[in-house]
């Protein structure tokens, strides 16, 4: 009953609040479907944090894709040994996720340590940085541990046969139940992540912007005090009206 609780029912669930809050958050909320850019208010650490952290999670994603959702027999026959894939894999993903956790790191520290921006955080970014620094951290720590520093776990023999078969509707909670702990966490939070998402900042995701290359720039200029010894209208000076008839003296 438990590996039904966490790895079937839970899932589910989570898949269904991201399908449907990202339905309700459009309808409801357009307005609202915006990163809440900070930029003005501080962006020294913005400009090195935000690429990193963006670039990282790019490569993250992908190789979470290659390694969730492509199974070991499709890269088998593509040519690519299982040794081969691991070390790119261990390789490549320590890159990223270094890459993305410097990156989360300065975002994090310039929310608490800015003093606006600590005051201008809502209650749904109080949930999400959170929950994206454990998703991220632990599935740091299950590659560092496992397949790092330790003897190595082929995850695609597990976790991989898990994922997929949530999709395709056949859940095999028992493929996942015998993961190491810290995989497990991994996926939990992920499941949890996704619940979030569609109430938090991440919808920003779905927004490509299309036409971004080619927009013409945006010139913000600021407002320039007058030049010593003029002033910034030109006055014409006013001269008295002659006295009408009806005020003249008797």
């Amino acid at each position: 009953m438990n590996d039904l609780l966490l790895w079937v029912a839970v899932p589910y669930v989570c898949l269904a609040v991201f399908v449907t809050g990202h339905a309700w958050r459009y309808r409801h909320d357009q307005f609202g479907w915006t990163t809440h850019t900070s930029q003005l208010l501080e962006h020294r650490w913005l400009r090195w944090g935000s690429p990193l952290f963006h670039l990282g999670a790019f490569l993250v994603i992908a190789g979470h894709v290659a390694g969730l959702a492509v199974p070991a027999s499709w890269t088998g026959s593509a040519g690519i040994s299982e040794h081969a894939y691991h070390t790119t894999a261990v390789g490549a993903g320590s890159v990223a996720g270094l890459a993305m956790v410097t990156g989360l790191g300065m975002l994090c520290a310039r929310r608490l340590l800015t003093r606006r921006i600590r005051l201008g955080t809502d209650r749904s970014d109080k949930v999400l940085f959170p929950l994206l620094s454990a998703t991220v951290l632990l599935g740091i720590c299950a590659t560092a541990a496992h397949n790092v520093f330790g003897s190595g776990y082929d995850y695609r023999a597990t976790v991989s046969v898990w994922f997929r078969g949530l999709f395709v509707l056949r859940p095999q909670p028992e493929a996942i139940a015998g993961a190491p702990l810290l995989f497990q966490l991994h996926a939990l939070t992920a499941c949890l992540l996704f619940a979030a998402w569609p109430f938090t900042r991440l919808v920003h995701v779905w927004s490509v912007p299309v036409g971004y290359l080619v927009r013409p720039y945006l010139v913000y200029r600021r407002r320039a005090a007058p030049a010593p010894g003029r002033t910034a209208l030109t006055r014409r000076p006013v001269r008295p009206l002659p006295p009408s008839n009806a005020d003249a003296s008797p």
